[in-house]
């Protein structure tokens, strides 16, 4: 049964935190193995209640039945919910099946806020030195920015040049006086053609950052492609009409496109790449900085005021 067949229609987010309506549903015949084409147990277990988690962990034939490779564990561990997930391991999930690039529940809990959530079982691999220290650092830096508004902003991340050295790669020129002024104050009262070549650059611990609040400047692959000589950028633009999009420029190679920082891991993703989809969920500004190496201490250079506004050249920034 899927859709409006499986006993789940009108059930939001916080309907599973709602055990009496759970169960009464349940009672009255919803399907605890189908929502909408997904699983109920992997919705409770990201979204709901330890007592809903419970319920329907003990109605299902399999509590760690799979969805897009995951179990409901894994679900609750990402979305740090660690009495879902210690409900789920009390129901008999394993908390040390490896499943996206040899991930376990277990061993990506010992990255997260609750490092103590099970207990290791002898033999069980803990974290590697490389992967404790990309923890902490991830902790770190998403403390350092702390809750920023970043909707509508583009970035660059550069590795291992500082401003004077990007202002020079991009050919800027210094931005100032009254017009920067009256940009600043409201820059979307202007036409994008005329606020679009105006970006602030900042030099961070690392590297590097290019900022526009207001638009996609930095992360353009004609920017990024003109950083990127000799190291590394990664691009982000915080599109407010579909979401985060990343980019990766290597010495002037686009490597990736289209990417989603921020978002889950991905079947797909190495071990490196798994964990700092983790460590960074719901972080994409931490997530692009990170890659890039660069190491915050605030969101200045991201929010502003940078180092330097500057004027980019007008020209063709899409063509590469």
């Amino acid at each position: 049964m899927t859709g409006r067949d499986d006993g789940w229609a009108g059930v939001g987010w916080e309907g599973w935190k709602d055990h009496d309506g759970i169960r009464r549903r349940l009672d009255q015949g919803a399907d605890p193995e189908v929502w909408s084409g997904g699983r109920p147990l992997h919705r409770a277990a990201a979204f709901g209640s330890p007592e809903v988690a419970t319920e329907l962990a003990r109605r299902v034939a399999d509590v760690d039945a799979l969805e897009n490779g995951t179990t409901a564990l894994w679900e609750a561990v990402l979305s740090n919910r660690p009495d879902n997930a210690r409900a789920l391991a009390a129901a008999g999930a394993d908390p040390w099946r490896p499943l996206i690039g040899g991930w376990s529940p277990g061993r990506l809990s010992l990255a997260g806020p609750t490092p103590d959530l099970f207990v290791v079982p002898e033999g069980e691999r803990g974290l590697s030195e490389a992967e404790l220290t990309a923890a902490q650092e991830g902790r770190r830096l998403v403390a350092a920015l702390g809750s920023i508004h970043y909707e509508g902003t583009g970035l660059a991340c550069v590795a291992g040049i500082n401003t004077e050295e990007a202002i020079r790669r991009l050919e800027a020129t210094p931005a100032g006086g009254e017009e920067l002024e009256e940009l600043l104050e409201d820059p979307y009262a202007y036409e994008l053609d005329e606020s679009l070549w105006v970006v602030g650059v900042t030099t961070v611990p690392g590297g590097c950052i290019v900022t526009q609040p207001w638009g996609y400047a930095p992360s353009m692959p004609g920017v990024l492609i003109r950083l990127s000589t000799g190291t590394v950028c990664y691009g982000l633009y915080a599109n407010p009409k579909s979401g985060n999009q990343g980019s990766i420029v290597r010495n002037g190679g686009v490597e990736g496109w289209d990417l989603h920082p921020g978002g889950g891991p991905d079947l797909d993703e190495t071990p490196e790449e798994v964990l700092a989809s983790y460590l960074y969920r719901y972080s994409a500004v931490a997530y692009s900085c990170a890659f890039a190496g660069l190491r915050l201490t605030d969101a200045r250079a991201v929010v502003g005021p940078p180092d330097m506004w500057v004027e980019l050249p007008q020209r063709d920034y899409w063509e590469h």
